[in-house]
């Protein structure tokens, strides 16, 4: 896993939706072997922890990488606050990224809540060959649609109190439905129980499925043990690092 540390320079700061912001670094060393599917670690200015957050846009041509994250608390807070112009703390590219298929002619790509951030640079990479499925509680929440739709991908959004996107509930009733009519790869970023749900839908239908999964992370390298998750592999149980072995694992691999 190769990751550089540095200083970079924000050139551009958005807000999304309430406590939803977008930043766009200038970082090009970092832009040219980062992946879809990797985080970036950011050590807020007064704090002595990093805050994990996924990548939610790699330019190669600019040079640039683009984060998507909400204000969970102070740290992300500090982060929030910087502008146009301020240098972020940060080591990336971090993590094991999604496994991308050249070959695949439909990919489905899910994602909930701040889960949708991290589909981007998946739905950069397939285009129109991608649908983009991104559930939301509300309205409100709804962020990233037409950045979705300017990558090429279809997209549905799903609100589960029905106040936006075509679908009232959860991602799972499209995601059944248009397994039904066929799909190479399901991949998918959110909350726990949304993965399972996935991954249970997918195994059910028979596709290739891979989760990104959240987990509390301190040196975001494997070396603190802090963010070890359960897999199952050749019959064997064993506990993986999220921050090196994952984010992204094989949705039949993860033990629930």
């Amino acid at each position: 896993m190769k990751y550089l540390q540095g200083e970079y320079p924000i050139i551009h700061k958005q807000a999304l939706a309430k406590d939803v912001y977008s930043l766009t670094m200038l970082c090009p060393e970092i832009a040219a072997i980062a992946c879809p599917g990797q985080f970036v670690h950011i050590l807020p200015k007064g704090f002595g922890l990093r805050r994990p957050i996924s990548i939610a846009g790699i330019n190669r041509e600019q040079g640039t990488l683009r984060i998507v994250f909400v204000i969970k608390h102070k740290g992300t807070q500090a982060i929030a606050d910087l502008n146009q112009g301020d240098y972020l703390d940060m080591i990336a590219p971090l993590g094991h990224g999604f496994t991308l298929m050249p070959e695949a002619q439909h990919v489905i790509l899910v994602g909930g809540g701040i889960g949708v951030p991290p589909m981007l640079p998946l739905a950069a990479y397939y285009g129109g060959k991608a649908t983009a499925i991104s559930g939301f509680r509300t309205f409100q929440q709804v962020i990233l649609q037409e950045d979705l739709e300017a990558c090429g991908a279809s997209t549905i959004c799903c609100t589960e109190d029905g106040s936006a996107g075509a679908v009232k509930g959860f991602v799972t009733a499209p995601l059944e439905q248009l397994l039904s009519e066929g799909a190479d790869a399901v991949f998918a970023c959110g909350s726990l129980p949304m993965l399972k749900a996935v991954s249970e839908v997918c195994i059910r239908n028979r596709t290739y499925c891979e989760v990104s999964l959240e987990e509390r992370m301190a040196c975001g390298i494997g070396a603190c043990l802090g963010c070890a998750c359960k897999i199952k592999k050749q019959n064997q149980e064993e506990f993986l690092h999220v921050c090196k072995n994952g984010p992204v694992f094989k949705a039949e691999e993860v033990l629930w």
